[in-house]
């Protein structure tokens, strides 16, 4: 068995010719990204701040204003890596609600007389289910307002920004991946989104981004060796865990590796706690585990545990563990961002998100693929255009 060509060594002409030249070069750019998208909000916040006031964010504390988090897949998972941290900073009910589930049940989750701010995030912002339910929403429920996050300047969703309750945030078009699969736009989304949730305390926030741009810089190339070395041992199956914010993270890994290697290498995902219940029947000595540890003492003991069951019981001897710091040394391949102690679950998605991705463009290249286009018979597109509005 031969190994994987070595990724941070490859030519230009190299990449072009295993079809790595954006996903690989997406991958990469995030944590410089990370800073610029925070300063485009900050740039931008002024006029975030008076739409936020408007919508009700922090008005009147005794009637709640109701989020909704607006996506399909990773969009929607990019809903899923903020929601907590919204509802905890805006003091407000909060839900990730996939806009496919919108479409079609729309009247499930919305109330007469009740006030609500969409945020609807969408790489593209011309998927034919975000568009549609967006401009349904604008002609059925006038009172709702939206703000929508897009990299696309030139897309429909970004094009609707121009009415009072519409405001559309734009990301530098370096984000909007060139790639069928989506990795700088979602992690660049979910800085966004976390930005939007320290809206009035940015400076604070800010370092918090400075810290994790500069951990992801300095780890990558061994997140890259990692990945690298558990695809040329082999798997057939990946399974995510997460607890939190970290679950939206595993999901949305699952879905690169599935993703990135046509269907090929199954990807799995659930919350630690979850897994005993049911989902651990499907892991089997051909399973790669990647435990996605929390910050917390508490949960990480749960996670931990867990993890020791499963050697315990010689279930797999796969297993990767993706630490923010240095928190043990029972799993033989692990990774560590030494974070400092202010950077909570709560904003970790985008980092962790680094290994999903690189497992998943690694693999994608041991099976023969081409990752900016890894669907060989046109299964799924870069943007989903097709779908028929009933």
């Amino acid at each position: 068995m031969t190994s994987s060509p070595k990724l941070l060594e490859l030519s230009s002409a190299e990449r072009e010719s295993l079809g790595l030249t954006h996903t690989l070069r997406e991958i990469l750019q995030q944590p410089q990204t990370w800073r610029q998208t925070y300063q485009k909000v900050r740039d931008f916040s002024t006029r975030i701040e008076e739409f936020l006031t408007k919508a009700g964010v922090g008005a009147r504390p005794h009637v709640p204003l109701n989020v909704l988090l607006v996506g399909a897949g990773t969009s929607d998972y990019i809903g899923k890596s903020v929601c907590a941290l919204l509802q905890k900073e805006w003091s407000c009910n909060v839900e990730a609600v996939p806009s496919t589930d919108l479409l079609t049940n729309v009247e499930d989750h919305i109330l007469p007389d009740v006030d609500y701010l969409w945020i609807s995030f969408s790489r593209s912002g011309d998927s034919s289910e975000g568009v549609a339910v967006l401009e349904e929403a604008l002609a059925a429920h006038p009172r709702i307002r939206h703000l929508v996050v897009t990299c696309n300047e030139n897309g429909k969703m970004a094009r609707l920004g121009n009415r009072d309750n519409v405001l559309s945030l734009v990301l530098d078009d370096a984000v909007n991946d060139r790639g069928l699969a989506m990795t700088s736009s979602f992690s660049n989304m979910v800085i966004a989104g976390q930005a939007l949730a320290h809206i009035r305390t940015l400076d604070a926030y800010g370092s918090i981004v400075e810290s994790m741009a500069t951990s992801a810089s300095l780890v990558l190339p061994a997140i890259v060796s990692m990945c690298q070395r558990m695809v040329d041992e082999g798997f057939s199956k990946v399974c995510f865990l997460g607890t939190g914010p970290l679950k939206a993270a595993a999901i949305e890994s699952g879905l690169k590796v599935i993703e990135l290697t046509g269907g090929r290498v199954v990807g799995l995902t659930e919350s630690f706690l979850g897994l005993r219940h049911g989902p651990l029947s499907a892991i089997d000595r051909d399973t790669l585990v990647v435990g996605f540890l929390s910050a917390t003492n508490r949960r990480r003991a749960f996670e931990l545990d867990l993890l020791q069951e499963i050697c315990d019981k010689k279930i797999t001897e796969k297993c990767l563990i993706v630490g923010p710091t240095a928190v043990t040394d029972a799993f033989e391949n692990k990774l560590c961002f030494e974070l400092p102690e202010l950077v909570s679950d709560l904003y970790l998605p985008p980092l962790f998100v680094l290994v999903g991705q690189l497992l998943g463009l690694s693999a994608s290249v041991r099976e023969g693929l081409r990752p900016d286009e890894p669907s060989p018979h046109g299964a799924i597109s870069r943007v989903v255009t097709h779908v028929t509005i009933h």
